[in-house]
Parts: structure tokens; sequence; C-alpha cells
């Protein structure tokens, strides 16, 4: 690879439309970008889906990953027919490994079946603050414990039927009074509270090989006094990559979000985050934007602001899932309408409010 096709596999880009935007084919021939994000505004039913991925995917000269955040609950962007979940709180609640496993599973089989092949789920955050405006009942708990054991269970449902598992928010995110969608929050906790609360989950499942964890927007006093999660090299680096030798891909989430855009021009972000340790850079929505983060880590590699070892890095590991979980990346039309919402998979589903 050229070093712009390098700097375009750390790309994951969103698109507005059900079919591959001018934007989007652009970004995948001319900038080699290394996935997309699917939205609700991209997704009507299961045969529509299954085409939109298999487009993209036939534009594409290396296998891209095609992502979704499908938490179940609030947090869903494939309508019905798609079997829907209550949540991680409900999962929580009916306190079965089983059912955490089986939604997993469920969940996986079906966006295989159109196509999409990594998971933005599941939230590991501890939902220790009942005001909290973005967590709440996407998290399975208060307790570290039970994040734990029913987030390692998802990501094996996830992980054991073929689709990447990327565990949110990190460090956590649960005790955050705003939301990182518009300011950004700040959490005052010592290292040895948040060892004790907020890391256990994500500690568990670095040691258990989860694909991805995505970083939060979020400053973390006992760790960082000035940057954020996302492009702080203490957080990523020294403590996700060194202290708990997480191997796998380091996310960002969407560096459209206030809590970025309002601190940080994007190009200065992306470039703070890969410097970091990040290896994939989302940019969920504003195409310039998306060329902006391609251009300005071009630029930064170019000026040895970072290094094209760095680079090489992040491109070993996006191969090394890439080949592991992307062996066949083209949707069978005609299986679909055996696997997505069929009676069984609704049952789990009720099992799990029930």
């Amino acid at each position: 690879m050229t070093l712009e096709e390098k700097i375009g596999q750390l790309l994951v880009c969103g698109f507005d439309g059900l079919k591959p935007s001018d934007e989007i084919k652009g970004l995948i021939k001319d900038y080699n970008i290394g996935g997309v994000i699917l939205f609700s505004r991209n997704i009507k039913d299961p045969a529509q889906t299954a085409r939109l991925c298999n487009s993209l995917q036939e534009i594409s000269k290396t296998p891209l990953f095609i992502c979704v955040d499908q938490e179940g609950g609030k947090v869903s962007r494939l309508p019905k027919p798609f079997t829907q979940f209550a949540g991680n709180a409900a999962i929580g609640k009916s306190n079965s490994v089983k059912l955490a496993y089986a939604f997993g599973e469920i969940t996986a089989k079906e966006l295989k079946a159109v196509g999409i092949n990594a998971n933005f789920a599941p939230v590991l955050d501890v939902n220790t603050n009942p005001d909290n405006p973005i967590i709440n009942e996407r998290a399975f708990s208060n307790n570290p414990n039970s994040v734990s054991r029913f987030g390692l269970a998802v990501i094996a449902g996830l992980q054991d039927n073929g689709v990447i598992a990327c565990c949110k928010h990190f460090p956590g995110h649960g005790d955050t009074s705003l939301d990182s969608h518009y300011q950004m929050p700040v959490v005052e906790h010592s290292i040895e509270r948040l060892n004790e609360i907020e890391l256990l989950p994500f500690k568990h499942a670095a040691e258990n090989d989860v694909a991805a964890i995505m970083t939060a927007h979020v400053l973390y006093k006992g760790l960082d006094e000035k940057y954020p999660a996302t492009l702080s090299k203490k957080i990523i680096h020294d403590l996700l990559r060194k202290e708990m030798g997480f191997k796998g891909l380091v996310i960002t989430d969407d560096l459209e979000m206030k809590a970025i855009s309002d601190n940080y021009a994007i190009g200065e972000a992306a470039i703070g985050a890969l410097s970091a340790g990040a290896d994939i850079i989302l940019v969920c929505k504003d195409h310039e934007r998306q060329k902006e983060v391609r251009d300005a880590v071009l630029r930064a590699v170019k000026d040895n602001i970072i290094t094209e070892k760095r680079i090489d890095e992040s491109i070993e590991r996006i191969m090394a899932v890439k080949k592991h979980f992307l062996k066949e990346t083209k949707a069978d039309l005609k299986n679909i309408n055996d696997i997505v919402g069929i009676g069984k998979h609704l049952n789990t589903a009720k099992q799990i409010i029930s």
C-alpha cells in the first residue's frame, strides 16, 4: 500500500442515502477508506441493506469494515423485521449470561446476513450516575462485575458468529452528567476509583480478545488533566495498550461530536488521536470534514508530526482484524428471510423481557 492508501484505511465514514452516495464512492475509490458506518438514514429493510453493503464492497479494492451501532434498546439502527431487542438494562435485569450471549449471537447472524461485519457494541459503561443523560439504560448494570459478565457474553456471541465487537466508551462514560454529543464531560475520579469501577469491564474485555474498543470524548482528571480520552496518550497508549495489554483496534467515537469539535479543529483532533495510539478515526457525516481528516493526517506524516511507523502499527492491527473477520464480505440475498426476524430470534427477544 502507498502512504495515501494506508492513511485511507484509518478512516471510517458515514454518508446519506439508501444507496452509495457519490461522496462515499469517492472516499472509497480515491482515498481507500477502511470502512463505513451505517445509520437509520441508510437502512430501509433487509434486502435494501444487503444490496447497499454489497455495492459498497464491490467499489472497494480492500474489504471494508461495514459498521453499525446495534446495541438494542434506544440505540438500534435496524428496523423491523430485524429482531428488536430491549437493550442492555433488560439483559442485566434478566440476570442471564445465556440470554446475553444469545442476544450477541442473534444480532451477529442478522447483521452478517445483510453484509454488516462490525457492531459498535456492547456498551461497557457502569451506570453509577442515575442522572446520566447519555448512558443510563444503555448500561447492563451499576455493578462493574455484572457489566463484565454480561458484556463478555455479548462480545462472545458477536465474535463467535463472525461479527467484530467494539466495546465502548473507554475508559467509562457511566458517571458523567453531560452528553459528549453536545459538551465535554469531566470525570474527577482518582485512578483507584477508576480501577475499581469504570475500568474493570474494559480490562476483562481486553483480556478476553475483544476485537475493538471505542474511546470516550471525556476528560478524566485522574488519568490526564489536559486531554480527553480520545486524544490522550496516557489513556490509550500507556493505560490501554501497555498496562492493560490490549492488542486489538482502538476506534475513536465520532470526531464531529461537540465535545471534540467545539474544542479542536477536526484535523488536529485526528492527529492527536493517532498520536495517542488510536487506529481508526470515525467521522460520521460531513464529507468536507472527512476529506479534511485524511488530508491533515497525510500532511502530518509528511511533516514528521506522525511517523509512518506509527501508521504502519495501526495498519497491521487493521489488516489482522480484517483477515480474521472479513473472509466473506458479500451478503447472500437468497438467505436473508431464513435468518432475519425468524420466530426463534423473536422468542429469545421476548425471553429477555419476560
